[in-house]
């Protein structure tokens, strides 16, 4: 825990905060967790990081998957399984739809254009152009960077292998919603916005700032001791409104000369254009959402597509069975391309068991419950922070890595549980989900078509064992790591390399 507000009149307020949010509402049980101490409550249990973990173990201990903390007043419901998942926030989406404030990230960081009230608009925005169906639209252009990965690889096989995959994952984004190329190193555009994302992806988990639980210290300058978490929000701030004004004055003043590429900010503005009276707001959201894309997309794209390279190492035999899959329905005479994803199982139950053996988002983002609500007979108070632990155990032997649990009989199991837990719950679940699909499974596949994954060896010819470590947050990322990526045959050389010289 972290950032707190010391002295008398610090305790004060947190003792009638605390007072008024406690009081009880009804004669139902709170659901169980850890002993609330008096004016705190759960304020000094709340973990510092890696909170799945911990949500977890209390789930187990207190043999419930629906649990109640108190943070200095503020109500937490934690929901640690795939039932209380799916039957309050996707059956009770009307009630559990909303976000929690989050004073923090939203009033002092600037990240309420993306995590504030215009979400409805934003989503209507977010599906006119990344439905099923439209986003389909951007396949040519994942391609084309797919392909510029695999040269870039080529050219450069021992450059860390996560910066290959940030600058894939910026050029599509950039590209998709502003038209904006990427430059091949320092890109001012990547620099920023990944600064930005990450004060986003640490400030966002609830309990790690005291503001979050009593909002009035948003007020209390950035002087006063134990307010350093104010002049940490200030640098966050400056990087989360850049990355929102920057690419898009760029993309404004390209479709001013006419000049600009196909994109998300084109075709907002083109639709703000028709909506008259309402034109400003129209473009405001176009702003924001496509701000948000950035936000959205790349962290998870790169996190995925690490944790496989991750995979890969740990589980060679699984690469070997993907890669002879990809030999019989490709070849080696071409690439692999979305067509084929249909007659490709095992890659894509590969894809599936990447992303649930090393969750992206082991804690999705809080929602929030406005009214008081009942379930398996507790009462869930009204004004509580909902935090879906997604990192929950729903498959047997989890911590084995397993493709064949997502088939039967060598075809996809409707069965199993699908780990698209990812892109969240409900009404508020990711609506670009569709493209972040499609942009890794391409990735992937092409991977698996052209190169080899294999631990690397030091200069004394010593295996380089990779310690499979991630940055704990919102999402969570792998640290870097050693391995080798080499062509897996001459054929597969010159398949790359003439892929991006058509």
């Amino acid at each position: 825990m972290s950032l707190y507000l010391y002295g008398a009149g610090g305790a004060l307020l947190v003792a009638l905060y605390s007072y008024v949010a406690q009081r009880p509402r009804s004669k139902l049980p709170l659901p169980p967790g850890p002993r609330k101490w008096p004016l705190v409550g759960n304020l000094f249990d709340m973990p510092a990081t890696f909170e799945w973990i911990t949500y977890m173990e209390w789930s187990k201990k207190y043999n419930s998957d629906v649990l109640h903390l108190n943070v200095a007043g503020t109500s937490i419901i934690i929901l640690s399984s795939a039932e209380a998942a799916n039957e309050l926030l996707e059956k009770r989406a009307g009630v559990y739809s909303d976000r929690a404030r989050l004073p923090m990230v939203n009033e002092l960081m600037g990240w309420d254009f993306a995590l504030g009230d215009n979400w409805r608009a934003h989503r209507r925005l977010f599906h006119e152009v990344f439905n099923l169906v439209a986003a389909q639209s951007f396949r040519p252009k994942e391609r084309e960077v797919c392909h510029e990965l695999l040269y870039d690889i080529l050219q450069r096989p021992d450059h860390d292998v996560l910066d290959h995959l940030r600058h894939m994952a910026a050029k599509i984004v950039l590209s998709v919603a502003y038209g904006i190329d990427v430059l091949p190193s320092n890109d001012p555009y990547v620099e920023l916005a990944e600064n930005a994302v990450d004060g986003l992806v640490t400030a966002i988990v609830p309990g790690r700032f005291l503001v979050d639980s009593i909002p009035l210290l948003k007020y209390v300058p950035a002087w006063f001791p134990g307010a350093g978490f104010q002049r940490q929000a200030a640098e966050w701030r400056r990087l989360s409104q850049g990355m929102r004004e920057r690419p898009f004055a760029e993309a404004t003043q390209k479709i001013a000369l006419g000049n600009a590429p196909h994109s998300f900010t084109q075709d907002g503005l083109r639709m703000a254009e028709a909506a008259g009276a309402n034109k400003a707001r129209e473009e405001e959201l176009v702003k924001n959402v496509a701000g948000t894309m950035y936000t959205a997309g790349t962290g998870t794209t790169v996190s995925a597509l690490g944790t496989f390279i991750l995979a890969m190492l740990a589980n060679p035999e699984a690469q070997k069975k993907a890669q002879a899959e990809i030999d019989v329905v490709v070849g080696q005479d071409r690439l692999p391309d979305f067509e084929d994803e249909a007659s490709l199982p095992y890659v894509t139950a590969l894809m599936k068991e990447s992303m649930r053996w090393r969750n992206v988002t082991p804690i999705a983002i809080p929602h929030f419950l406005p009214v008081e609500d009942e379930y398996q007979g507790y009462r869930l108070p009204a004004g509580s922070i909902v935090i879906p632990n997604t990192w929950y155990t729903m498959y047997p032997d989890p911590y084995s890595f397993k493709p064949e649990r997502y088939l039967l009989d060598g075809k996809p199991n409707p069965a199993v549980t699908d780990p698209d837990i990812v892109f969240g719950f409900g009404r508020r679940i990711c609506p670009g989900r569709h493209m972040a699909h499609s942009s890794v499974w391409i990735t992937l596949v092409s991977i698996l078509a052209t190169f080899d994954i294999s631990k690397a060896v030091d200069e004394n010819g010593q295996i380089i064992e990779p310690k499979y470590d991630y940055f704990a947050g919102l999402v969570v990322m792998p640290l870097s790591f050693k391995c080798s990526i080499k062509p897996r045959s001459e054929k597969a050389r010159a398949l790359i390399e003439a892929s991006v010289k058509k």
